[in-house]
């Protein structure tokens, strides 16, 4: 395994160095934005349009990697990231910083998918599991890293931005250098959301909701901490406790959901998100120590959502159906998250930043209800039909499914691109 771990060291140091890229920049550009003046709403809809980006080009990426192949791909995909992350430090006005962050989710999703094609390329049935949890860690610990890399300097300064854009120049080299061969390019996967829906409600609506709100979370989260007196240094640690406690249970907590239904973990930690984001409203303003405590707990209910609604759809489709299902979740929690900034937004400009957490607690808390209605509507699976869950990535494309090791034995050579 350490020498298959040594032929992919390229592929997954390209991808801590731009995951780091991204911990920073998306802790400093709503805070950036909130120093400039801009209005909750335009934060919003900034952060919205990122997402927006990101879901374009994962239907336009696997045409680009089709044709211009993944080495090329990952070129532009980092030179638009690094140009858009630039052009944001010098001209600072939210129109223009709305459609850099639409280039810059664009350049994100075919980046995304070049590194996974890569990982994916090189899963065999036997290692996938083991790759799988590489690529896991690489993106957790970049991303706390990233985020501890605000506190380096003035969010005003055009240092952060430079820094941001560096990572992302660096993160072409090792890519370049690798002797890996080129990916396969092969066919999408077919999307039927309302099939799905009819075989597995509280998968699909599951992660629809975590879109709705965990994109708030991570565009609106700074602007909250900023607002309640967080300096840089505190405002990088309470965004790391937020990533660190959601990196840390996502396997412990699925363990747990692999010994009953699903459903009613995903019930419990709807509810016990709900409570954190009504404590996090009332005691916002009652000190550092609360703050990152609550931060802290809020990560360990809210952020393996995701990862327990899609091992709920799996747990019901056929195994030869994975890489359509996942691909298909994955899409609508994208196109979920495109809205989740904005409708956030339009909350905290009525009841301040601090609602933000409201919001997210009436998501959870009518995701918490659905679940309940269902477990009275549908028998519990139990025996060989259930599957063993996995953590899932903040933030991935089609071609990182292939890497799952749920997915059928064919799955590492699953057919995803055109």
């Amino acid at each position: 395994m350490r020498k298959d771990i040594l032929l992919i060291g390229a592929i997954l140091f390209s991808a801590a160095i731009f995951i780091a890229g991204n911990g920073l920049l998306g802790t400093l550009i709503p805070v950036r934005a909130h120093i400039a003046g801009f209005s909750n709403l335009t934060i919003g809809v900034i952060g919205s349009a990122y997402f927006a980006g990101f879901v374009a080009g994962c239907f336009v990426g696997p045409r680009l990697l089709a044709r211009a192949g993944h080495s090329r791909s990952f070129a532009v995909g980092a030179g638009l990231a690094a140009a858009t992350t630039l052009l944001q430090s010098i001209f600072i006005g939210p129109l223009f910083w709305i459609v850099m962050r639409v280039g810059f989710g664009f350049a994100a999703a075919s980046l995304y998918m070049a590194i996974e094609s890569w990982l994916n390329e090189r899963a065999s049935n036997e290692k996938r599991g083991r790759i799988f949890a590489a690529y896991m860690t690489v993106n957790y610990a970049s991303m706390i890293v990233g985020q501890m890399l605000f506190a380096s300097n003035r969010p005003t300064s055009f240092t952060l931005f430079s820094l941001a854009a560096v990572f992302y120049a660096l993160c072409l080299i090792p890519v370049s250098l690798t002797l890996l061969p080129q990916p396969q390019a092969t066919a999408v996967p077919r999307l039927r959301p309302l099939r799905l829906y009819r075989i597995s409600p509280v998968g699909v609506m599951g992660c629809v909701a975590v879109g709705l709100s965990n994109s708030a979370i991570w565009t609106l989260a700074p602007v909250f901490a900023q607002d309640h007196g967080l300096t840089r240094t505190w405002l990088a640690i309470f965004m790391s406790v937020l990533t660190l406690g959601g990196a840390l249970i996502q396997l412990p907590l699925g363990r747990l959901s692999d010994r009953m239904d699903r459903r009613y973990v995903i019930a419990a930690i709807c509810a016990a998100s709900a409570v954190l984001g009504v404590l996090l409203y009332l005691f916002a303003g009652h000190g550092r120590a609360e703050l990152l405590v609550l931060i802290g707990l809020f990560g360990i209910t809210a952020l393996p959502f995701y990862g327990l609604s899609v091992a709920h759809a799996n747990d019901r489709i056929p195994r030869e159906s994975f890489v359509e299902a996942s691909a298909t979740l994955l899409m609508l929690n994208a196109l979920s998250s495109c809205f989740g900034p904005t409708l956030a937004a339009v909350v905290i400009d009525h009841f301040g930043t601090a609602a933000l957490f409201l919001y997210t607690a009436t998501i959870h808390s009518a995701m918490a209800l659905f679940v309940i209605v269902r477990l009275r509507m549908r028998e519990t699976l139990i025996g060989e039909t259930r599957d063993r869950f996995e953590p899932m990535p903040q933030q991935g494309s089609q071609a990182g499914l292939g890497l799952d090791p749920r997915g059928p034995n064919e799955a590492a050579a699953a057919e995803l691109f055109p």
